[in-house]
């Protein structure tokens, strides 16, 4: 609900602070006085378009506040979704710079034009030259519909519960037998690469750990074979020309043997190198070679180079080639029990889609009294707003199945007796289009997506018994929310519970317009202006205190 409005510097407006309350405001004033810059300032505020027109001559900025209670769920979400925190207040800033720039904020978050819209439009529905009114959207209608429907008939809310959960359901098994058949189709075409890769993964049979195991033991087997060389080197280099060095050594014993002198004066030296033979041959028999299993290490190797080959022809580690082939083995089995998974989700989906079609088919019906019982009565409400020529149709017709059915809803109207139903906004105009919105709102009771609604125009080309049931209407709309109507009617004003004044006033040779809410008294005497015109009569007194009344 719009709770204040600040305008600073916006055409005749130099400053102005209004405060309004819930229930019927009014605004009243001569022509001229400055009525519509009061909806251009609104506008500005909920995210119209800019025109540097709007800044007071001589000014360089100008800026519009309008500020609001009482905000809902679906709006509540908007803001924090954006980042905006409300607790009780949301406040709607705009500022126009005289080159044209604007800016925008709220709750002194600065936004884009395009989101101050947005939160705009749900807090203020306008009928008049702004025509933001959602009703205006074919896209609403059939919620409200709906709306209206669940106010009639305790059972309509089941109706959509269980077409919304029929739906749900239904579109999961679809959505699930897709998936099967996408993978199917694509497993298909891989049947003989799983088949192959399954059996070869299978014969080969690796274990986690089994690639780390082999490679050391490759490595052990290497080294023996490398250390196998080594020793036969250095059993050729105890053996150089093919004769054994102990022997050699030996014959040197021997010769030193036979030198004739006695005591032999090499004894010692011979017996020395004796010994040294005897422990060469003693080494040389030790340096047997390493007996190496050749087979085994080739076993090895192919196995370890299988095993790698495995690993990089599935792009995995080797250790997770176990994991690999049970992936293949679970789509391969899911292939081969395909018939009958899919025979289940496609008769899963059968049973679905009828319930839903059930679902669908029984709200369509209860729609289809639901939109006889809507016509009839805003029927009901036209004729005393001038509108009794025109005709109101809901037109049903079969839309791409959703959440709320099969079903897509278009309000329509004629104005005058053979013309053919066209839909609102092209079938009615100025105050013929707000009186109309103004029937259906009144009907439709729905007074959620927007707390604030505003009346321009809505009094044109009436008068009399009809002005008094469009004030009586709009007195109506307004007891569980807010309407703020700009009007010269007196029989309309009469249904206020607030009544403002717009006046224009020649201040220092500056034009400046100015509104002020009426007590009793001065209410009274705005009344009797508007019936006499600027001579107060008596009677126009009298008159004004029974509308009052």
């Amino acid at each position: 609900m719009l709770t204040r409005l600040y305008i600073s510097n916006i055409v005749l407006i130099e400053k102005l602070n209004l405060e309004f309350g819930a229930g019927l405001s009014v605004l009243t004033g001569e022509t001229g006085a400055g009525k519509s810059i009061l909806l251009d300032s609104l506008a500005l505020a909920l995210g119209a378009r800019s025109d540097a027109g709007l800044v007071r001559s001589g000014c360089d900025m100008a800026s519009v506040i309008a500020e609001f209670d009482e905000i809902n769920e679906s709006l509540k979400s908007t803001l924090s979704e954006n980042g905006i925190d409300y607790e009780d207040v949301l406040i709607l800033r705009r500022t126009l710079s005289n080159d044209g720039k604007s800016r925008a904020w709220i709750n002194d978050i600065p936004v884009s034009v395009k989101l101050l819209k947005q939160v705009g439009d749900e807090l203020v529905e306008i009928h008049g030259q702004f025509a933001n009114h959602a009703l205006l959207d074919p896209q609403t209608h059939k919620s409200a519909l709906d709306t209206f429907a669940c106010s009639r008939d305790k059972n309509y809310l089941n109706l959509l519960t269980t077409t919304k959960q029929a739906y749900t359901e239904y579109h999961n098994a679809e959505s699930r037998l897709k998936e099967l058949k996408e993978t199917l189709e694509k497993s298909s075409m891989e049947r003989d690469f799983l088949q192959h890769n399954v059996a070869e993964l299978n014969t080969l049979n690796v274990k986690v750990g089994e690639e780390e195991e082999l490679a050391n033991r490759r490595a052990i087997m290497m080294n023996a074979e490398k250390d196998a060389a080594i020793l036969s080197d250095a059993t050729a280099a105890l053996n150089p020309r093919g004769e054994s060095l102990d022997s050699q050594i030996f014959s040197v014993a021997h010769i030193l043997q036979r030198i004739k002198t006695e005591p032999n004066p090499y004894q010692e030296q011979i017996d020395e190198l004796y010994d040294i033979a005897q422990r060469i041959s003693e080494i040389s028999q030790s340096l047997n070679p390493v007996d190496i299993d050749v087979e085994s290490l080739d076993s090895i190797e192919e196995r370890l180079f299988a095993i790698r080959a495995a690993a990089r022809k599935h792009r995995v580690g080797a250790d997770e080639l176990p994991q690999k082939l049970a992936q293949m083995t679970a789509q391969l089995n899911q292939l081969d029990n395909s018939d009958a998974e899919l025979k289940k989700l496609t008769s899963e989906l059968a049973t679905k889609k009828a319930a839903f079609d059930k679902a669908a088919q029984d709200l369509s019906v209860a729609r289809k009294v639901a939109a006889e019982d809507l016509r009839k009565s805003i029927l009901t409400e036209l004729p005393d707003l001038k509108l009794g020529q025109a005709d109101f149709m809901v037109q049903q017709y079969e839309s791409t199945p959703s959440q709320s059915g099969t079903d897509d809803i278009l309000f329509t109207i004629k104005t005058n007796p053979g013309m053919p139903f066209a839909p609102l906004n092209k079938a009615a105009s100025g105050g013929e289009l707000a009186r109309l919105m103004l029937a259906m709102r009144v009907v439709l009771g729905d007074n959620k997506s927007a707390h604030t609604f505003i009346f321009d125009e809505i009094d044109t080309g009436i008068s009399g018994a009809t002005a008094s049931a469009v004030g009586q209407r709009l007195n109506r709309l307004a007891q569980n929310g807010q309407a703020i109507v700009i009007t010269h009617s007196a029989q309309v004003a009469g249904f206020a519970d607030a009544h403002f004044k717009i006046s224009k006033s020649v201040i220092d040779g500056k034009t400046i317009t100015d509104v002020k809410k009426l007590p009793n008294e001065e209410r009274l005497q705005e009344l009797a202006r508007i019936i006499s015109g600027a001579e107060i009569t008596p009677q126009a007194l009298e008159t004004a205190k029974t509308l009052l009344k």
